[in-house]
């Protein structure tokens, strides 16, 4: 919260600056008015005191507009690494034969994701047309990472689907608990805790936080239909509407 106020104060700032630039210059410009720069720079100030409501209006554009170039950049950018967004072998889906692919960038211990976890399920249920494709993006620490790798380690063993269900209800992530899992869906411990140390491993999770973070995503979970870059959980529903839209 104090993160964003500060945010909002920094924006305001600079709208205000350049309101007052604008002021200055139009003064410099125009010498018949008998006014110099810094008259001109009093009589804004003081009216931006008596109106502020103008600076809240002048960074409703700003932030408007620097809504629109980021989602021109990502569309750029989603065009330009579209097989890595939507191609990767490496990554677990369902529906691999669907005519939409839904792309996920997910972290185990994000309650966002984990909220949305059985609508995702239920609506790539329903419509077997969606390809949902997973990417292990563990940004929210050791858990996450050990989760994201034991995982990808348990798709090495045809295991994805229940590991990944499992893991979006455990409390606990430790080693233990995934060798309790490894148990449970009678897989190769042994063979899933080297898996997980690999090479190919972490090079899948380092591609998928590098093309994460060139998108400009910072926080989970977050999705991608077609060049449209998704921040943040939204209502399965409304999944539902932008795959039909895409479709």
């Amino acid at each position: 919260m104090r993160q964003r106020f500060v945010t909002w104060m920094i924006a305001a700032a600079i709208a205000g600056a350049a309101i007052m630039q604008d002021a200055g210059r139009a003064a410099a410009q125009d010498p018949v008015s008998g006014l110099t720069t810094g008259q001109i720079e009093q009589i804004v100030r003081d009216y931006l005191l008596r109106e502020p409501e103008v600076i809240y209006e002048a960074l409703q554009v700003f932030q408007e507009r620097q809504k629109s170039a980021e989602a021109a950049r990502q569309k750029e950018i989603v065009a330009e690494k579209s097989d890595e967004i939507f191609n990767d072998d490496r990554d677990a889906e369902v529906n691999p034969d669907g005519d939409v692919t839904l792309v996920e960038f997910f972290d185990y211990r994000c309650g966002y994701c984990r909220r949305m976890t059985e609508g995702l399920r239920s609506l790539v249920g329903d419509d077997t047309g969606i390809r949902l494709v997973f990417k292990e993006f563990p940004i929210l620490g050791e858990d996450s990472m050990r989760a994201s790798k034991a995982a990808l380690a348990a798709k090495r063993q045809g295991a994805y689907d229940g590991f990944h269900a499992a893991l979006m209800t455990a409390s606990d992530m430790s080693m233990e608990a995934i060798e309790r899992l490894a148990d449970h869906y009678e897989l190769d411990f042994d063979k899933l805790a080297e898996d997980m140390e690999s090479e190919e491993v972490a090079a899948q999770i380092s591609d998928t936080l590098r093309l994460g973070h060139t998108l400009g995503i910072s926080g989970t979970p977050s999705f991608i239909i077609g060049e449209t870059v998704i921040p943040g959980a939204i209502p399965v529903d409304q999944l539902a509407e932008l795959v039909e839209q895409h479709r």
